[in-house]
């Protein structure tokens, strides 16, 4: 039986949104072809026909993940510091922590990207660099959109290998602390 294109098309995105979780939940290369299609009720062999490859999918998600990243994170200029700031207490929390499927894929995936090959790697490094931009036209420094976007993704990594709440929190509220002390240094008047 044929499928509609619809249909394809709604399968394909429900491939990548369940492989999107489970990479970014226990890593990407944890899970077989069979496995990420059994998530979606489907067999094995209907994968080929998203994707060519498992790196294929792989650089798919990398692609969705990070744009998303960018719609939550990224801002149109100078006025949208206030929402930057609140957005980089949301990402410096426990919740994130906790959840790494509901989260930036950044910290999550980014040892697995920088594993992959060159076009993965040229994949995520346009959004992360989009992200930049974004921010270093908010905070008018390319130095510190970088330092703050490199703070953040590594408190993320630390506080996930840490066992006790506590610490972890530790750690996330003194890289919060931190990056509120160089907002306010630079901060346009």
């Amino acid at each position: 039986m044929r499928y509609s294109t619809s249909h394809k098309l709604e399968t394909r995105e429900k491939l990548l949104q369940s492989s999107s979780l489970s990479a970014k939940k226990a890593g990407f290369s944890t899970v077989g072809v069979d496995g990420l299609m059994k998530a979606i009720g489907l067999s094995g062999a209907a994968f080929y026909s998203h994707f060519s490859s498992k790196d294929d999918l792989f650089a798919a998600i990398v692609e969705r993940e990070l744009s998303q990243s960018l719609e939550r994170l990224g801002g149109q200029g100078t006025q949208d510091r206030d929402r930057l700031e609140r957005c980089l207490k949301k990402y410096l929390s426990m919740a994130h922590v906790e959840s790494p499927e509901l989260g930036c894929a950044l910290p999550a995936l980014g040892a697995e990207i920088a594993r992959s090959d060159e076009v993965v790697r040229e994949q995520a490094e346009l959004w992360i660099c989009r992200l930049q931009e974004s921010w270093a036209q908010i905070l008018q420094s390319d130095s510190l959109a970088w330092a703050i976007l490199s703070q953040c993704v590594g408190a993320l990594v630390v506080a996930r290998m840490l066992a006790t709440p506590k610490i972890q929190r530790q750690v996330l509220q003194a890289s919060h602390e931190e990056i509120g002390r160089q907002l306010a240094i630079r901060r346009v008047p």
